[in-house]
């Protein structure tokens, strides 16, 4: 004989990555609330989140498509691997360091070759 009442599911595991410093917090939630795990701190933060007010912060993105030498693939692929990174992490890290460095800077280096 079947039931009407639908089984209730377990409980899946759900993957994301967080931040060390989030991870940090959620150990600290773990002690201070007095449960075993980061699930519990888990569950417990998504039971007192009011969702209805939750104003995330959206990062506009944009695909771009550039052109690389074979040898400027080879060293972001292998440096992603050693590094343990996505290639448009350390695309975004150069690009950083570039606009840091300042236009002259680049220009001058530029003409000097």
């Amino acid at each position: 004989m079947t039931s009407s009442t639908p089984k209730a599911k377990s409980a899946a595991p759900l993957t994301f990555e967080l931040t060390v410093d989030l991870m940090d917090k959620i150990e600290a939630c773990r002690k201070s609330l007095g449960v075993a795990t980061a699930s519990d701190v888990i569950r417990a933060a998504i039971a007192r989140f009011d969702f209805s007010k939750c104003k995330p912060v959206h990062v506009p993105h944009r695909q771009i498509s550039v052109r690389l030498t074979p040898d400027q693939r080879a060293t972001l692929k292998r440096q992603a691997r050693l590094k343990d990174v996505s290639v448009g992490e350390l695309l975004r890290l150069a690009i950083e360091a570039l606009q840091a460095k300042g236009p002259k800077a680049a220009k001058a280096k530029k003409r000097g070759k």
